[in-house]
């Protein structure tokens, strides 16, 4: 393949809006535009949502002081997207789906078992922001007297999933083009609603909370991993697949991070501050994240506010249909990209309407939900980070595709280093909150450390514990396998048929 001729700025904005027809297949060097900073948007309009204010309530509730939930939150959520921007190198050096560029480390099939953990993560993660932006919606026009019933919650949950279903079936181009607006207005919206609601925050009430225990900070830390990066970790060379070879691996690393964790940090801190200010505030959280926090809000400023609600939540469910789509596609089903995008957002909807009209216990589950898959899924970012650190070329693209290939059809050793660790990290971590999880924290006795009622039981270790065993065990078992697979001559091109392998 030759070099592109041109690695300026110029990115899905400068061509003719269209459906992406791209699927698994390799992005090749004459459609690969733009620069690291490109990747700015798409990061920043997935996670510039008002959720982020809500976390300040979700780190408290671990029963620490603001200052142990400030430090948790910003080092769960740097390092969580630093953590993407590493795979995100993927994406330039290997033009394929995050879910495709994976089988070097597991196997062209081998790979499917990672796709559908990464498909699970993605359809609940779309199906979240889904019913939080219905629920907050309802909220919105309950408190101007428009009515907040069933009847609303059924016209939000239709846009909200119109919106985000079209963007998911559309593509690249559609959406590098709706995080740039959605950046924008909900960047500049919701610094109005920081100055509406700043006089809400005492501080002596703040710093009065009492510190909380280490394994308490440590629980803290890890959930804030989970619901930013770790969340993110399977996509992260979706969109960086689009760049040109040449871009600077540093500057794919620094934009994604930048762009995933800056806005997170800013509305994690006020978060902190109004939960910290006032208990009852902090409780509400729990059961409606972001309708809560109309309850402060001049009348006035509810329209703009759901604006700004829906629009960033969106952000992420878009990104997240996308990439559930081609997850979808890796673990082996075979249909146009845009197909299983849709299939994804008939279940997308589905798993709204039982969040909005029969779940009773939002947060609880929401916490289940984040620990018990963040933890196959840490387990897979250590593999994958692992198998990147060992690599010294670029992917041979080819053999992505062909299970007799170099990369092998279904090898052994990650898989079972994979389950291996997702069972430690399981029996590592409780969630007694959601009652079909209470099988968790099987080895928390065993290993002294206090069984399921100790002071580690809501520390989370599990996912920290299979990110490391992961991490490591490639590092000592597939060293020899990746320099060999390195020796060998580049394999032929593929016909545009066997990407769907």
């Amino acid at each position: 393949m030759t070099r592109p001729q041109d690695s300026g700025d110029e990115g899905p904005a400068d061509r003719p809006l269209r459906m992406e027809t791209h699927g698994l297949d390799v992005i090749r060097d004459a459609e690969r535009k733009g620069t690291p900073r490109t990747l700015f948007w798409p990061w920043f309009g997935a996670n510039v949502s008002v959720l982020g204010l809500s976390y300040g309530a979700f780190a408290l509730g671990f029963g620490i002081s603001f200052w142990q939930a400030l430090a948790a939150g910003v080092l769960g959520i740097v390092v969580s997207f630093l953590l993407c921007g590493f795979i995100a190198v993927a994406g330039k050096r290997g033009s394929a789906p995050t879910m495709v560029l994976s089988r070097a480390a597991y196997g062209v099939r081998g790979n499917r078992l990672p796709s559908l953990v990464s498909w699970m993560l993605t359809v609940g993660w779309e199906t979240v922001l889904t019913a939080l932006a219905t629920m907050a919606t309802a909220t919105v026009f309950g408190r101007l007297g428009w009515g907040g019933g069933t009847g609303t919650q059924a016209v939000a949950l239709a846009v909200v999933a119109a919106l985000t279903v079209v963007g998911g079936v559309m593509g690249f181009d559609l959406i590098m083009r709706l995080q740039t607006w959605i950046t924008l207005i909900t960047g500049v919206l919701t610094v109005v609603y920081i100055a509406l609601v700043a006089d809400h925050v005492h501080w002596d009430t703040v710093r009065a909370i009492p510190s909380g225990s280490a394994q308490q900070l440590i629980g803290a830390l890890v959930f804030m991993m989970t619901g930013f990066g770790l969340g993110w970790v399977n996509a992260a060379a979706d969109y960086s697949r689009y760049l040109p070879r040449s871009s600077s691996g540093r500057g794919v690393i620094g934009w994604t991070a930048f762009g995933g964790s800056a806005a997170p940090l800013l509305l994690l801190v006020f978060g902190l501050l109004l939960a910290g200010s006032s208990a009852e505030l902090s409780k509400a959280v729990a059961a409606d994240p972001i309708g809560a926090l109309t309850t402060i809000l001049p009348t006035w400023f509810l329209v703009p506010f759901a604006v700004v609600a829906v629009l960033g939540l969106v952000g992420g469910a878009v990104l997240d249909i996308y990439s559930s789509g081609l997850a979808l596609l890796s673990a082996g089903l075979r249909v146009p990209r845009y197909l299983a995008a849709l299939v994804d957002g008939v279940l997308m909807i589905a798993g709204s309407v039982y969040i909005v009209f029969f779940a009773d216990d939002f947060l609880g589950q929401f916490m289940g939900f984040l620990t018990t898959l963040g933890v196959p899924i840490a387990a897979w970012c250590g593999i994958m980070l692992a198998d990147l650190a060992l690599r010294r070329r670029d992917y041979d693209e080819g053999d992505l595709y062909r299970p007799h290939g170099r990369y092998g059809d279904v090898p052994p050793a990650p898989l079972v280093l994979t389950l291996t660790a997702t069972a430690v990290g399981w029996g590592l971590v409780t969630n007694t909150a959601a009652d079909w999880l209470t099988w968790q924290g099987y080895l928390l006795g065993p290993l002294g450390l206090g069984g399921k009622d100790g002071a580690w039981a809501y520390a989370n270790l599990g996912v920290l514990a299979a990110l490391v065993l992961a991490f490591l065990g490639t590092l000592l078992l597939s060293r020899g396998r990746v320099r060999e697979q390195e020796t060998q001559a580049p394999g032929p091109a593929l016909d545009e048929g066997t990407y769907r392998t």
